[in-house]
């Protein structure tokens, strides 16, 4: 059995090793959130363009104005969207917007808070140094230095930085497919009335919902009964896809039958149990040419592992960095305790106390109550070694996947 880090090592290095390259696309703007940036993008000019006023004042030689009180000729007015044709000279000074370029001959601005106007005179009331209140050309960005590299995933920040370059049409990596096969007797779909003894299959719609926020393309297969044969054939369909996902069967149990079909068609496992709680019966590996994960099929157990490892996986084969869950800091609300050798994931909330996260877990009934997730926000994170801990102690934290 593996630690969380062994095992995480292992998928990143068993994605790199096979060196996976999708294919790309163009896409228009608009439509590229989220996606994978395939191509780099380099500045098409200088940012700022020119020198730029940051605030509203006037535009000054920082030579005129070393001391306080001193007295500008005003020349005229400056504004975004706007230029002064001619230069400042000695003595002189012009009004200016903020986000207009300053014009040639002035190096400075002075705030308008600190100046009076009397009629075409202006008091200087502070000592200005050259520089102040102005971005320089070419500061943010000089003309044709890379400004996005490829595999950057495109967030709303990015998206702006590419339409202020002029980037309506974008090539991004195609997404990845995801094939999701539930398995289980037990399971029927969401909208069929279950026996009492049976539950709705919700682990396929958490997933897909994980595949779309993690760059994939899901494709929710039918229901596997436990039966080899019939999981035989979802799982030939599902290697049509560039990952593939199971639920449940994965464990030791009489009817847990997806390890051997796997093994039937050739499969490399690279791990088959994981020291986490929950979600330890967790299967990697290769078939076929594709890489799998078996999750367990609690529906706990299922988010947080796909959170662990398979997001991370999807953002790999999308053409992105492989992404490692970020983990915070808070302090611990309430007392913990937790058996030893495990890394331990627990529901809970985070919530900001005098100006500081802190963090509690929520009421739930183990790996299969759905209702205890949906009212956490995070997880704690447990480290094998914090067997027990004290209200304030500081504690990581997993951001839940919304």
């Amino acid at each position: 059995m593996l630690s969380f880090s062994q095992a995480l090592n292992t998928v990143k290095d068993k994605l790199a090793a096979a060196n996976l390259k999708p294919g790309t696309e163009v896409v228009p703007l608009p439509e590229a959130r989220g996606r994978v940036l395939a191509e780099e993008v380099a500045a098409d000019r200088d940012y700022p363009p020119f020198n730029r006023s940051i605030r509203d004042g006037f535009a000054v030689r920082s030579a005129d104005v070393a001391a306080p009180l001193a007295e500008l000729q005003l020349r005229g007015e400056v504004r975004a969207g706007g230029h002064f044709d001619g230069v400042i000279g000695a003595g002189e000074c012009v009004s200016i917007m903020t986000g207009a370029p300053l014009p040639a001959g002035a190096d400075a601005v002075v705030m308008v808070e600190f100046t009076e106007t009397r009629g075409d005179k202006v008091q200087i009331q502070r000592a200005i140094e050259a520089g102040e209140n102005v971005v320089q050309q070419g500061s943010e960005a000089a003309s044709g230095i890379c400004i996005l590299p490829r595999g950057r995933r495109l967030g709303a920040g990015e998206l702006g930085l590419l339409a202020t370059v002029g980037k309506a049409q974008v090539t991004v990596y195609r997404r990845p497919t995801v094939a999701i096969i539930p398995t289980g007797d037990e399971v029927v779909p969401v909208e069929q009335a279950p026996e009492w003894f049976q539950i709705r299959n919700s682990n396929a719609t958490s997933l897909a919902a994980q595949v779309a926020a993690a760059g994939g393309v899901p494709r929710c297969l039918n229901i596997a009964p436990d039966r080899p044969e019939a999981l035989r054939t979802l799982i030939q369909d599902g290697w049509e896809s560039d990952l593939l996902l199971m639920t449940g069967g994965v464990s030791v149990g009489k009817y847990d039958f997806v390890e051997q079909v796997l093994a039937d068609f050739g499969a490399e496992f690279y791990f088959e149990s994981v020291a986490l709680r929950p979600g330890k019966p967790l299967v990697f590996g290769r078939a076929a040419g594709k890489f799998f994960f078996g999750l367990p099929g609690n529906p706990i157990s299922t988010f947080v592992t796909f959170s662990l490892f398979a997001r991370p996986a999807i953002a790999a084969l999308g053409g992105g960095e492989f992404e490692p869950p970020l983990f915070l800091k808070a302090r611990l609300g309430r007392p913990l305790r937790q058996r030893t050798g495990l890394t331990a994931f627990l529901p809970a909330r985070v919530e900001s106390s005098s100006g500081e996260p802190v963090v509690s877990t929520v009421a739930w009934q183990g790996s299969g109550d759905l209702v205890g997730v949906a009212a956490a926000n995070c997880f704690v994170v447990l480290h094998p070694e914090q067997t027990s801990l004290a209200a304030g102690d500081l504690v990581d934290v997993m951001r839940k996947e919304q």
